[in-house]
């Protein structure tokens, strides 16, 4: 349980701004047909971190403790600097509607999330908790959690929420993650 609701919440916050966000508000904005775009999200998020979860859990077969426990520990400080970086959509508007609204919200979310920070965060988060299942499921939970309402609410939502705060509220939740884990904290978890 403890996987989920810390894969949720970091993931939440972490989505918040980023590309993928910008993206949910132009899809909607652009589509205005709510419910495709959701599930094109989910899909795609349960695709993306569900590769991204098994590449975190391999990863800790084939690392030593040790190296492992350096590893975790500096990819979330890393992933915790990198919230400062603001994220923006390149080209995301020139994109055509080939494949429907949920196909297109599949392929550009599937594409949008490859090394963003929240896969490079369900790697870590998943070789962190060695539970495949409880991370990818966290995950999506919080990518839906920051997406779905800007999916309905579009841009009135965008312009209330404090990024900066919210940024560096998620930083915060890695860096302490990072420092438990080099610390040594992590051993009930096996590292």
């Amino acid at each position: 349980m403890e996987a989920l609701l810390i894969s949720a919440a970091t993931v939440a916050l972490a989505e918040l701004g980023d590309k993928t966000q910008l993206l949910a508000f132009m899809l909607a904005a652009r589509f205005r047909k709510p419910l495709p775009i959701v599930l094109g999200i989910l899909v795609a998020t349960l695709a993306n971190h569900g590769i991204a979860g098994a590449l975190g859990v391999w990863i800790t077969s084939a690392l030593s403790p040790m190296t492992l426990r350096w590893v975790l520990g500096l990819s979330f400080i890393a992933i915790a600097a990198w919230m400062f970086v603001p994220d923006k959509i390149d080209g995301a508007e020139d994109r055509k509607l080939r494949f429907g609204v949920f196909g297109t919200t599949l392929a550009c979310f599937f594409l949008a999330e490859m090394g963003d920070k929240t896969q490079i965060a369900t790697i870590a988060l998943a070789a962190r908790f060695h539970d495949l299942v409880a991370v990818v499921v966290g995950t999506t939970l919080g990518m839906m959690l920051a997406n779905v309402p800007a999916v309905y609410l579009g841009e009135r939502f965008a312009q209330r929420m404090p990024n900066r705060l919210l940024h560096g509220v998620a930083a915060a939740v890695f860096a302490l993650l990072g420092l438990a884990t080099l610390l040594g904290m992590g051993r009930a978890f096996g590292l």
